[in-house]
């Protein structure tokens, strides 16, 4: 990005007009001097002169990355849900390096702004498919633990970056330096299987047979050793056809579709609020950063992204899925709320001849500086939980998705969440215009987020669901266990069909055994 490796200072040369007040229409500059004060010497703004008349194409630059991870996030999760998880991480790493070298030959900020969208779009087939394969993969008590440990690992790369860009010196060979260890993820397709549980789910079973004789093999089985029985099971429904499914299905569902639509929700507002957050920390207008420093603002915000990942973990531990985000949402409400209604009321207030709050020891009430240390305390809390709210959101959706759709359901949670990011290069474009207008709206958003994850099911230690059935079957609980002799309100799905006189047919047709969880799903 060329606003964090760039932080450019832009001086005509002496004899030149200096651009008045920033109107671009009124700019009379034929040469730039640049002084970029960190990171690179030299950026795409420099290298194009993305200044004055040009200086929107530094946004749509922007743009370009973030559309095609939405886009990609859209397109390869239904394809992921067609053709398996392993074939989409193998095709979006061929071409992630084809597209990604292809940038740092770019000629023009057009074929670079053209690349970068093609280069998001292959990303994000690579961070949906490893995100999907992970959960599907782990038991349910190791989920959540391997996700936060991918976290930390992405959490590292992002502290690298600024000592990167200081070696490389130049943007053409930092975006060559990012794209090459994509060359070691070709190992993945001899490494990784494909995911068993997306081929027994979809009724691939000969596939499925083979899969699980190379596991054998691998571990030095035999065949005799299969004591459950389940090869020769296979072997009886190899016949049967495969049965893979779309996200669209998911519209003539009961409960599944408004879970996914409330994850989707909170995604797009805890990325789209973080953004309001941030800016308001390092200051919205044209003022300078509240540390003057490019690294010190940078590792800020990153330290504080890397305290919420650490906070995560105790706080699902102890919550668990549910609890935790609806914790991190209320947080990130009343950080919000505070920001934008406390402070101005102070000000207002505190101006009143017979307020209380006229005995601070300022003129007129609360001090300017006194304020902005508010705000920027509200800023940091506000990061800290919208950042959790965001992770929790993705990371709860791939769970109650069923397996045969997670691919979908995935991407569009994840597209939401890029969808809450584009806010930030739609309010640089438009140079700030509306920023409390957008905060407030972020910040409602966030109270019908606390009441809609009420509605949430509990997801915590239960088995991933197959398909859309079992998917149906997640259904919301109370957030605090029953007292001990307490009569619950709702009664559970095995519950009711015992109270109908329905329990024989409806586990005939449903596939539900007697020993179901809170949630309904099958314990094992």
């Amino acid at each position: 990005h060329a606003n964090r490796s760039g932080n450019s200072s832009i001086f005509p040369p002496p004899g030149l007009p200096t651009p008045a007040g920033g109107n671009a229409s009124e700019c009379d500059c034929h040469e730039w001097h640049y002084r970029i004060r960190a990171g690179l010497v030299q950026n795409v703004v420099s290298k194009w002169d993305l200044v004055c008349d040009s200086a929107w194409k530094v946004h749509i630059a922007k743009f370009s990355l973030l559309v095609g991870l939405i886009f990609g996030h859209l397109i390869t999760g239904c394809i992921a849900d067609w053709v398996g998880r392993r074939p989409i991480l193998l095709f979006s790493v061929i071409f992630i390096l084809v597209f990604g070298l292809t940038v740092a030959l770019s000629v023009n900020v057009t074929m670079f702004s053209t690349l970068r969208f093609f280069e998001g779009f292959c990303l994000a087939g690579i961070l949906l498919s490893l995100y999907a394969l992970r959960i599907e993969l782990c038991p349910p008590g190791h989920r959540f633990m391997i996700t936060m440990v991918a976290s930390f690992i992405e959490m590292a790369g992002q502290f690298l970056m600024p000592g990167l860009a200081a070696l490389c010196r130049d943007w053409q060979v930092l975006q060559a330096v990012i794209i090459c260890p994509f060359l070691l993820m070709l190992l993945y397709w001899i490494v990784f299987p494909e995911s068993l549980r997306w081929l027994m789910a979809t009724q691939q079973f000969e596939a499925s047979k083979e899969l699980i004789l190379q596991f054998m093999h691998k571990n030095r089985m035999t065949t005799e050793s299969d004591i459950k029985g389940v090869v020769p099971e296979l072997e009886k429904e190899i016949a049967r056809r495969p049965k893979k499914v779309c996200i669209v299905k998911v519209v003539g569902t009961r409960n599944l579709w408004k879970n996914i639509v409330v994850l989707c929700v909170n995604s797009l507002t805890g990325y789209g609020i973080h953004h309001c957050f941030a800016k308001s920390m390092m200051g919205h207008e044209a003022k300078m950063t509240i540390t003057q420093n490019f690294y010190a603002d940078y590792y800020t915000m990153a330290g504080i992204a890397l305290a919420s990942c650490l906070a995560m973990c105790p706080v699902v531990g102890f919550l668990g899925r549910r609890g935790g985000l609806l914790l991190f949402m209320i947080l990130t409400a009343l950080a919000s709320l505070l920001q934008l209604g406390l402070l101005n009321l102070i000000g207002k207030y505190s101006q009143l001849p017979d307020s209380d709050i006229s005995v601070l020891p300022t003129k007129g009430g609360m001090s300017d500086s006194v304020k902005d240390k508010f705000s920027t305390a509200f800023s940091i809390v506000g990061m800290f939980s919208s950042h959790a709210v965001g992770s929790l959101s993705v990371f709860f959706c791939a769970e109650i998705t069923p397996t045969v759709i997670r691919g979908g359901g995935l991407g569009l949670v994840l597209a939401s969440a890029g969808f809450g990011r584009l806010t930030a290069p739609i309010m640089e474009l438009h140079n700030q215009k509306g920023y409390f207008l957008h905060h407030v709206i972020f910040a409602c958003c966030t109270l019908i987020c606390i009441i809609c994850i009420l509605l949430l099911p509990e997801s915590k230690n239960q088995n991933l669901p197959e398909n859309i059935p079992d998917g149906e079957h997640y259904t919301r609980q109370p957030l605090l266990p029953h007292k001990k002799g307490e009569q619950p309100l709702l009664l559970t799905n095995s519950e009711l069909k015992d109270y109908s006189g329905l329990h024989d047919s409806a586990a005939v047709s449903d596939g539900i055994s007697e020993n179901t969880t809170a949630n309904g799903m099958k314990s094992m």
